[in-house]
């Protein structure tokens, strides 16, 4: 792993940012200390300089002459680094200042003034005058060179400290994003060898304790779902090539005995009706896939309105009673006292329960019970129930007969192609509903089947 790679990680840039905040923020330390260090400093040498001065113009004339004139032997030069006398014209008398500083005024006021001696270097004093006894002036100055030591010592200890702190976040810094690196790295292997057609290979995650690892989980998690779904699109594929070649392979038979041309009209008639039936039902397996696959596109919802269930379900009730008649079998619907209304497709919701009657009514035997009820639940959902008095479904079958072709042992001899129900769970996806499967009633040989749809609340309850 290169260098150059490490450096252009995000997690680097990161380090570097960081890095950059920590500079600002010393630097931004500094000035504040520097500039409460000087605002201090100067605070006291104003003290300094007022407390002095009142001291010295206690003297007797006499006296401040002689102590201007020996500052250098006493105290008073360690803590007044400059003092003069001066008589009321400015004109020298004693002390170090030979001459009145530029700019001074005598006002009591402590002045910061820049003193250009004859021979040293101009220098900047804290300056206070202060009329004394004998109509002279006292001058008093501090100089900032403790400031100056100060300013050296803080900018000493701020490369000090920040320069070590500096080069450890960038190492560490490295360090993550080698560390990264190698993770993004074994993930790329493993996309590789997902590209490469190994569909069980998975991208290496933890505990998800931090948002690679949670992006890890989430990527495997969606191609557990693609691995389902192929397998799905695998086995649809496999069980359309299954139906499909029993119907065409009896076309064929017929086709190729009415081709031999020993065959009477009637009986000509006969197989062409046949080959017709057998080529319908292949129709209707294709145009039930590119329903199911239209349905599930979910392009569908932009026809949704509100609509009444009660009502959809009695149309349904009144479309198939003549057939339910025909093969002697009692149809109810268990209307409720009002409208219940869901937010879905008219057309689509009809489907559904076209498909739920159908089912019910084909493994009902004569004699037996199919029911529809249509009611409002007390949390504002609605709710379709659809029992029978059939065979009923046994639970380790009741998830498998959703897919696409699924056809129980039982159901073998019942005409269909194994779509309705996929074509219901697709509709009923499609409008975020629940779908239950249940027994009807307990019966050993025939305890039916419940087939249970709760539909979300509608957004508006409006008629």
């Amino acid at each position: 792993m290169q260098l150059g790679e490490v450096l252009r990680t995000a997690t680097f840039r990161l380090t570097l940012a960081v890095v950059v905040a920590m500079i600002g923020t010393a630097a931004l330390q500094f000035s504040v200390g520097y500039s409460q260090t000087k605002a201090f400093e100067f605070r006291r040498t104003d003290a300094l300089l007022h407390r002095e001065a009142a001291l010295l113009a206690q003297e007797t004339p006499q006296d401040l002459a002689h102590k201007v004139s020996e500052r250098a032997t006493d105290d008073l030069r360690v803590v007044i680094n400059q003092a003069a006398l001066f008589d009321s014209a400015h004109h020298y008398v004693a002390g170090d200042l030979r001459a009145w500083p530029e700019g001074l005024a005598v006002d009591g006021r402590v002045h910061e003034l820049t003193v250009r001696p004859n021979e040293d270097e101009p220098y900047v004093l804290r300056v206070l005058a202060v009329p004394v006894a004998g109509g002279r002036v006292l001058v008093l100055g501090r100089g900032l060179h403790m400031l100056a030591e100060w300013r050296l010592m803080m900018r000493h200890s701020l490369l000090v400290s920040i320069v070590p702190t500096v080069l450890f976040a960038l190492l560490c810094g490295i360090i993550l994003s080698h560390r990264a690196l190698g993770r993004v790295g074994r993930m790329h292997e493993a996309i590789d060898r997902i590209m490469d057609g190994d569909l069980h290979e998975r991208l290496p995650a933890g505990r998800q304790r931090d948002e690679m690892q949670r992006l890890a989980g989430s990527v495997n998690r969606m191609l557990d779902r693609l691995e389902h779904l192929m397998g799905e699109i695998r086995d649809v594929g496999n069980d359309i090539a299954h139906d499909l070649r029993t119907p065409l392979a009896r076309v064929r038979a017929r086709l190729d005995r009415a081709q031999a041309g020993t065959l009477s009209a009637d009986d000509l008639r006969t197989v062409i009706a046949r080959a017709i039936d057998d080529l319908d039902q292949c129709f209707s397996i294709i145009t039930a896939l590119l329903r199911i696959g239209e349905i599930e596109n979910a392009r569908r919802r932009v026809g949704f309105s509100l609509v009444d269930l009660n009502e959809i379900a009695a149309d349904i009730v009144d479309l198939y009673e003549p057939i339910a008649e025909t093969r002697q079998i009692r149809l109810e619907l268990l209307a409720a006292s009002g409208p219940v209304p869901v937010h879905g497709d008219r057309d689509l919701l009809i489907e559904v329960l076209a498909n739920l009657i159908d089912n019910a009514l084909k493994f009902t035997d004569e004699g037996g019970d199919v029911t529809l009820a249509a009611f409002a639940d007390g949390q504002g959902s609605a709710r379709l129930e659809i029992a029978d008095t059939g065979i009923g479904i046994m639970p380790q079958e009741r998830q498998a007969v959703l897919n696409r072709f699924y056809r129980s042992d039982k159901s073998r001899h019942v005409p269909g192609s194994g779509l309705g129900l996929s074509l219901v769970s697709a509709i009923l996806r499609l409008h975020n509903a629940q779908l239950t499967i249940s027994n009807a009633r307990q019966h050993e040989e025939r305890p039916g089947a419940l087939f249970g749809v709760t539909f979300p609340p509608p957004a508006q309850a409006i008629f």
